[in-house]
């Protein structure tokens, strides 16, 4: 007797919220609101919002009510694919299908999601959309790729550089000494061509010596305030670009010192904000470009394979033109640049150097916004 004035509470509840008499008579309401995961009830016609749990309020950040006068466009503003699966089930192609889909929302950061549409068999009318968070799954996999990647391109690299560096010095010397007999010789419009020998091979020195600078140099570990290190990557910015850039701060001053090396912490945040910089060049011109530097605490966050209770959870935003898609997936990668003039290494280098710390970078770009984040263990 309790049990049937329980569901038949419920029910009478879910009358209350909701005019759709078809899914109301389909008695799935009630079980549905008792569901863990993230729950829509869209129609199959208009997508509009018939019904949402609790869960799906809480993800969304807004009530029922607020979501069952929207339809499936109003809330994600790339809504075409989801559409695409809607459409095929209601025309009957096939009765449940599921995707990973990246969800976006103005205003709010967006959702990687594995979603399950379904058709119900008792609601005709109606397709149910059951949508999972699985951001740590796919950070989990990406931080694998990284970290292999990683280890592959940095032994590769080590061992390129030496066998660059040998030959290269032989070049070198050979040209300074046919210098010297051209000299001797008063052959001077030849020597045009040993300095152009001799300034190659030295630029080829900086870039080779620029691969082993991670290697070169012992891991020197203190106490480090990242706002320390990030007001002394903001002062050099600033120096370099002193109209047209506006660097903000937003600093949670709760986050506690981390065990690191300074040094090697100031590079590769500099390295990221002078990327930044460098990408932002027309709205410097324009007198509207923007860096923020945001510092939070995050908790209980998988980094470099381990759960860490506490990291730092520091983010890189500019409002620039967003990294090139043909590059988006290889930006970390040796030598790979979106100027024409870059040397594809600022990014690399911030790689190892945050790994070293046994942090991690990700990035997220579109036009107009950029986004890297940096986390790095607080609870050595």
């Amino acid at each position: 007797m309790v049990l049937k004035n329980l569901i038949k509470a419920r029910k009478g509840h879910a009358e209350a919220l909701s005019e759709d008499t078809q899914l109301v008579e389909s008695g799935l309401l009630p079980g549905f609101e008792a569901l863990p995961t993230v729950v829509l009830v869209l129609d199959k016609r208009t997508l509009r919002v018939a019904f949402a749990n609790p869960s799906a309020e809480a993800m969304l950040d807004l009530s029922r009510r607020q979501l069952t006068q929207m339809a499936w466009p109003d809330i994600f503003s790339n809504a075409d694919e989801l559409i695409a699966t809607i459409a095929s089930i209601a025309e009957h192609k096939f009765h449940a299908t599921h995707l990973d889909a990246v969800l976006e929302r103005a205003g709010h950061e967006p959702l990687h999601v594995h979603a399950i549409v379904g058709f119900l068999e008792s609601a005709p009318d109606y397709v149910l959309l059951e949508l999972f968070e699985n951001e740590r799954h796919l950070r989990t996999d990406r931080e694998e790729r990284i970290h292999d990647l990683t280890s592959v391109n940095k032994q590769l690299i080590r061992n390129l550089a030496h066998e660059i560096k040998n030959p290269l010095g032989g070049i070198r010397g050979a040209a300074q000494l046919l210098e010297f007999e051209l000299g001797a010789r008063e052959r001077d419009e030849l020597r045009e061509y040993t300095q152009v020998v001799i300034k190659e091979s030295d630029r080829l020195q900086t870039l080779v010596d620029r691969l082993l600078e991670p290697h070169r140099h012992p891991h020197i570990v203190g106490d480090v305030n990242i706002h320390e290190v990030c007001e002394r990557v903001r002062a050099v910015i600033l120096a370099e670009f002193p109209r047209g850039l506006t660097i903000e701060r937003d600093y949670d001053v709760s986050v506690p010192d981390l065990r690191g090396d300074k040094e090697q912490l100031i590079q590769a945040v500099l390295n990221i904000v002078r990327n930044a910089a460098e990408a932002l060049r027309e709205r410097i011109s324009q007198g509207d470009a923007r860096i923020e530097l945001r510092t939070r605490v995050a908790r209980k966050v998988t980094v470099a394979k381990r759960l860490c209770k506490l990291a730092l959870d520091l983010h890189i935003i500019d409002n620039g033109p967003g990294i090139p898609e043909e590059i988006r997936d290889r930006i970390f990668y040796p030598l790979v640049s979106g100027r024409e003039d870059g040397s594809g290494l600022g990014l690399t280098l911030a790689q190892t150097f945050v790994q070293q710390h046994e942090g991690l970078i990700e990035v997220e770009s579109r036009p107009g916004h950029t986004e890297f984040q940096i986390l790095l263990p607080l609870d050595y």
